[in-house]
């Protein structure tokens, strides 16, 4: 960390006094090379929910984890405990674990992956790499959960509890399994199997994304592969036709016989989802003549509010017998550009007179509003709109947030200056394969504002400090305080693959300490915004700045937009 002698007016800033959660906390003085932020308020307003408010108490919205929560992953203990789990990929703490009681209301209650040892060699991946598409399973034979999951720069692994609500073991590498998405069976008789997506038969594929399915027996007893490892279904549901990526897979058993289900066609518009069944875990397999049994790829592009992408699912059954799916789908504004990511959506599952089970048939939309009977909806919930203040009383990160490649401990703390989060100017740059001094969380919405108050004061012309939006290494809206010689800025930079580059920028008074930062969401613009009074007078920085810089159909990648502070010694 650079250390520079301070000016005489940046000095007097410095020992300037700022009191953090609404003055509650001891006072304390700004710490040279760091910011320091009061809190972080997040409030989603979308449209849609006010033009279809919820009819009764046993309605919900779909998406029912409204933001990028991909790859979604379902079990449940048979004692009315559901538990669900979806993909981070490079950020930290790794696979959110949701729990409800009656698939309606969900509580996020930790993250299966919670510490470094689970998380190897995050470090130099891009964004969308690390943990791909985790599965969660419980075995009743020994009353265990478990985990499994592919980290793209290690391999496959699972990791195992017997209390979901608590820590996870650490991985338990799967070298005999190679490939993407692996997915825990356990049978009735004790036996356990795992299912995952793999190359073509001898690595030599027909076509591009030409793949295969392929089981091998599990022991849970000793943690190991045991037996042949062998191909159930090769290129997909019509073999005739090249599916692409038969992924996602898993199996289930019904009235005795074996169901396994696989997303084709890729995770973009052409998403779907297809189910086999046969009479063993290893097949042979037959698929149902109506496949797909999710999709919206042919459906009019222009239609109003489209739900794209749907596919990726997992099935639960009730206590009472009833089925119901979880799936990831995207809500694009226009274009396909969106900055939410892949959301996570539920449905009921129906079953056909010959005992086949599907989500729609092809030609339908996805809902907008679901109900599920006997269900009592909270005050507090994971879909429609919502608002969220961060006090950062507790000095432990809430399960909203999260940081990128690593802990990033060394860089930020909740108790240097109690009721605030404290992040230094670290020697790296948001653009950089590492671990960053960002705390972020995801955008829940296409409309949204989200707010902070800082106190910082930067000491030289490559320090920075603020609210950084982002997509990717090369995607990146920042608005930030900084210094040009003795001058201070309220500053808008875009990142690109050819580095920043400056939108806007306005000059304050390098007395003032403490300013406040907003940025608004409204489709696909954003508006950026400052104030130098505590939020009582906001003033527009820039506005109809392009969000679908952010998006995926702009940036590619499998994750959304994240936003959140961020501070650095060379931006």
């Amino acid at each position: 960390m650079r250390n520079r002698i301070l000016s005489m007016p940046v000095a007097l800033a410095v020992l300037s006094i700022v009191s953090c959660a609404s003055g509650k906390a001891p006072s304390v003085s700004p710490r040279s090379s760091e910011a320091i932020f009061e809190s972080f308020d997040y409030t989603g307003n979308d449209s849609i929910y006010n033009a279809n408010p919820l009819p009764d108490k046993s309605s919900f919205y779909n998406p029912i984890l409204a933001g990028w929560y991909s790859d979604p992953s379902i079990c449940t203990n048979g004692k009315g405990d559901y538990f669900l789990a979806t993909s981070t990929f490079t950020f930290f703490p790794g696979v959110p674990l949701f729990h409800s009681r009656d698939l309606v209301n969900w509580k996020q209650v930790g993250n299966v992956l919670s510490r470094p040892s689970q998380l190897q060699n995050l470090e130099k991946q891009h964004v969308s790499g690390g943990i791909f598409a985790p599965a969660i399973s419980y075995n009743p034979a020994n009353e265990t959960y478990y985990m499994v999951t592919t980290n793209v720069g290690a391999g496959n692994f699972f990791v195992k509890t017997k209390d979901p609500f608590g820590e996870w073991s650490d991985p338990i590498m799967l070298p005999e399994v190679q490939g993407i998405d692996p997915a825990f069976f356990f049978d009735d008789n004790g036996k356990g199997y795992i299912v995952n997506n793999d190359d073509a038969p001898e690595a030599k594929p027909e076509y591009p994304g030409h793949r295969t399915v392929r089981v091998v027996e599990f022991d849970a007893a000793t943690d190991k592969c045991v037996g042949e490892r062998k191909i159930v279904i090769n290129k997909g549901c019509r073999p005739e036709e090249k599916p692409i990526w038969c992924e996602g897979p898993h199996i289930y058993k019904v009235n005795g016989e074996y169901y396994l289900m696989t997303a084709e066609g890729g995770t973009s518009t052409w998403h779907s989802e297809v189910i086999y069944r046969g009479k063993t875990p290893f097949g042979p397999y037959v698929a149902y003549e109506g496949n797909p049994i999710l999709t919206q790829r042919t459906l009019d592009a222009k239609r109003k509010d489209p739900v794209t992408c749907a596919g990726h699912a997992d099935l639960v059954q009730t206590p009472e017998g009833d089925w119901w799916g979880v799936f990831l789908a995207v809500r694009p504004v226009a274009n396909d550009r969106e900055n939410l990511g892949r959301e996570t959506f539920m449905m009921p599952v129906k079953w056909t007179e010959d005992g086949w089970p599907y989500f729609m048939k092809e030609g339908e939309t996805v809902p907008l509003v679901v109900s599920k009977p006997g269900a009592v909806r909270g005050e507090e919930v994971t879909f429609g709109n919502y608002s969220r203040k961060e006090d950062f009383k507790s000095e432990k990160l809430g399960n909203d947030w999260m940081t990128l490649r690593g802990p990033s401990t060394s860089y930020y703390s909740l108790t240097d200056v109690p009721g605030c989060l404290t992040l230094k100017c670290a020697d790296v740059k948001s653009s950089d394969k590492a671990e960053l001094p960002y705390v972020c969380r995801r955008l829940n919405h296409h409309d949204f504002e989200a707010a902070t108050n800082m106190t910082f004061v930067p000491e030289h012309d490559s320090q920075s400090a603020g609210i950084l939006v982002l997509k990717d290494e090369t995607h990146q809206y920042y608005l930030a305080r900084v210094k040009k010689g003795d001058d201070h800025y309220i500053q808008l930079r875009k990142q690109t693959d050819k580095g920043k580059e400056t939108l806007a920028e306005q000059k304050i008074d390098s007395t003032i300490p403490s300013v406040s930062l907003k940025v608004k969401g409204k489709g696909l613009n954003y508006g950026f915004h400052y104030s130098v009074d505590g939020g009582k007078n906001w003033q527009l920085l820039a506005d109809n700045v392009d969000a679908g810089y952010t998006s995926t159909a702009v940036a590619g990648g499998f994750t959304g937009t994240v936003i959140g502070p961020y501070a650095s010694n060379l931006e």
